[in-house]
């Protein structure tokens, strides 16, 4: 029932339109025109002003005429770097890909096209339709600045289609980890390494050693942790009196997740004090933990639309954030749903016109459910 031409030719439209976080603009202003002339009038909040952006998120509410409890759907305007200058590809065999030199943005376009799409079938057919309300978020890719710091007072759905997940539709992440970034700061003292290196303390050798101890990788069931970046010293000529780690943990426990990072800051600040240095460091949980689970009615809804049209209906626990855990902070339980996006976050990022039309239809059966 979706059209297919329209749903390639919204992805090429939106993919054209530079939105690196905190500069949606571009995606935020077609997104209302599109959706005024089908009939819903969105408003945009205030957001980019709170977190320094220049664009806020996008929120309507669609009433289709069924006395139901509302639901919400979602997706984010903000796509990953490289992206200045992205262009949609789209190939004989139907793979739809950038030019190579930026990432492709099906994350999250390709969500945004399908709750389109969706919306539109409902109008152009008239079809009653529980209400409906929609959400596109900003700097999504930022640890969800912009729907962690939506106004909740504004939203009545207590259930959330998130259509941001990776992988072919009919599949859905029901629980994510909380995640925690930290940085930590070697302090040592600076002397000139060719005359009296030993009068100095030097930093970026605690900081090194500190990166060798860290446990790293999948470092226990439902555990990742990571050490990202690694800066510090100003010349060859100079021992470094500075070096810096920053890194992440995720962890679907939020117990696990302190025992780790205090794990993290006593390893540093013990490779410091050996030499004789000292650490300054900060950390903050980015992202909370979400989990829903299958015998509620957002999950049993899912599985049913996906079972009519002949997909897996599969829940699972992803290891990446999303709205979604926003969401479930302030009571909102919600699903991030897959939407044929593949190699998220990188230039060969790609997604296929059959799985873009299979995305289209399931948030239109959803809608209409």
């Amino acid at each position: 029932m979706v059209n297919q031409n329209r749903i390639i030719e919204n992805l090429k439209a939106f993919v054209a339109l530079d939105s690196p976080s905190l500069n949606e603009r571009l995606v935020c202003d077609k997104l209302k025109d599109y959706l005024k002339a089908i009939g819903i009038e969105a408003v945009e909040d205030n957001v980019g002003e709170i977190i320094g952006g220049t664009t806020g998120n996008l929120y309507a509410c669609v009433d289709g005429g069924i006395d139901a409890e509302p639901v919400l759907f979602s997706a984010h305007m903000d796509t990953v770097e490289p992206s200045h200058g992205k262009t949609a590809v789209v190939h004989e065999d139907g793979t739809i890909t950038s030019d190579g030199t930026t990432v492709l943005g099906s994350d999250d376009l390709a969500g945004v096209v399908a709750i389109l799409e969706g919306l539109t079938q409902l109008k152009e057919n008239n079809i009653p339709h529980r209400p409906i309300e929609l959400l596109f978020s900003v700097c999504e890719e930022t640890h969800g600045g912009g729907a962690s710091t939506f106004d909740y007072s504004k939203l009545k759905s207590k259930v959330a289609y998130v259509f941001d997940m990776d992988g072919a539709p009919g599949s859905a992440a029901s629980s994510a980890p909380s995640i925690l970034t930290y940085k930590v700061k070697f302090i040592g003292k600076s002397a000139h390494a060719g005359f009296e290196a030993e009068k100095g303390i030097h930093a970026i050798k605690a900081a090194a050693k500190a990166v060798t101890l860290i446990p790293c990788g999948n470092i226990e069931e439902g555990v990742t942790a990571n050490v990202g970046v690694i800066s510090g010293g100003k010349a060859t000529n100079i021992v470094p009196d500075c070096a810096e780690i920053t890194g992440e943990i995720r962890s679907f426990n939020p117990d696990k997740i302190e025992d780790k990072i205090n794990e993290v800051i006593s390893i540093c600040k013990a490779c410091a004090e050996e030499i004789g240095g000292s650490i300054e460091e900060k950390h903050s949980v980015e992202v909370h933990a979400f989990a829903t689970p299958d015998e509620t009615e957002t999950v049993k809804r899912f599985k049913k639309v996906c079972g009519e049209m002949g997909l897996s209906g599969e829940t699972y626990p992803t290891f990446g954030g999303s709205d979604a855990n926003a969401y479930a902070q302030h009571g909102v339980e919600g699903i991030v749903v897959a939407t044929g996006m593949n190699n998220c976050h990188a230039c060969n990022e790609y997604t296929t016109v059959d799985e873009l039309t299979t995305a289209a239809e399931l948030a239109f059966n959803l809608m209409k459910e």
